[in-house]
């Protein structure tokens, strides 16, 4: 039976869809069966994640409103070993009232999950920022949760809300684990960058932040530009190596 990783923060922008995409990349490219799944009616993981020319839109969305099967949700990526779910066709919808409905008070997301554990070792799931209702139900059905966090003084400041968040989670869950929070988007040239760093490590306990920081790369933003994990297209850049590394201690925690 596989594990469900939902990728969550506080904040937008801090990378966790970049860092959601490529942990599916660097496990699957492990020769685990990985399943990313988009929760965010953004809709973002389409645009990185390596479809093959051609690829449908729908998704989630279009499984929740009973338009589609799980099967013909399930798209192939570029890697034998990825899958992925879109968000679907509610990235083109003004009104996304019933999308968050039957999500939030339906059965159906557990139900994919369930479906989704006995075929993949990992689920990942991409959620929106914050800790809304989607959230909190992606949280109900997983056994870990990663917090990407990055290194600047507003992200650090929404840092206490999500850490509360998963806590509360946590205790009506006893199956979700907090893995940890992981810097993203570090610049050692920026001053403000390593005194947010400096400061996660020296007031959150050691076992709470991955040893793994993300540096800030150019070659991040142009791969998810080009459609791609930047763990394939660039794998000798500083931040790729760095997410193979995450997915490597992420790997023995979910074996």
């Amino acid at each position: 039976m596989g594990e469900v990783l939902a990728v969550v923060s506080q904040k937008g922008g801090v990378g966790k869809t970049t860092t959601a995409v490529n942990l599916a990349a660097a496990f699957a490219r492990r020769g685990l069966k990985t399943l990313i799944v988009d929760a965010d009616p953004q809709g973002a993981v389409r645009y990185g994640v390596g479809l093959r020319r051609g690829h449908a839109i729908y998704g989630l969305s279009d499984y929740l409103n009973g338009a589609k099967s799980l099967r013909e949700i399930v798209l192939p990526t570029a890697l034998p070993w990825m899958r992925v779910v879109l968000a679907g066709s509610v990235t083109h919808e003004v009104d996304q009232r019933t999308y968050h409905e039957l999500l939030t008070e339906t059965t159906l997301l557990a139900q994919l999950f369930e479906e989704a554990r006995k075929r993949c070792h990992v689920v990942l799931v991409d959620t929106p920022p914050g800790l809304g209702d989607i959230v909190r139900k992606v949280l109900e059905g997983s056994q870990h949760v990663i917090v990407p966090l990055q290194c600047e003084p507003l992200a650090l400041q929404t840092t206490p809300q999500i850490l509360r968040g998963i806590q509360d989670i946590v205790e009506l869950n006893e199956d979700l684990t907090l893995d940890g929070l992981v810097l993203t988007m570090y610049d050692s040239t920026n001053a403000a960058c390593v005194r947010v760093a400096e400061y996660v490590r020296q007031h959150l306990p050691r076992n709470m932040v991955f040893d793994v920081v993300v540096p800030r790369s150019a070659a991040t933003a142009d791969a998810f530009a080009a459609g791609q994990p930047v763990v394939l297209r660039d794998p000798a850049d500083a931040a790729s190596q760095a997410y193979v590394n995450l997915a490597t201690i992420m790997a023995e925690r979910l074996a």
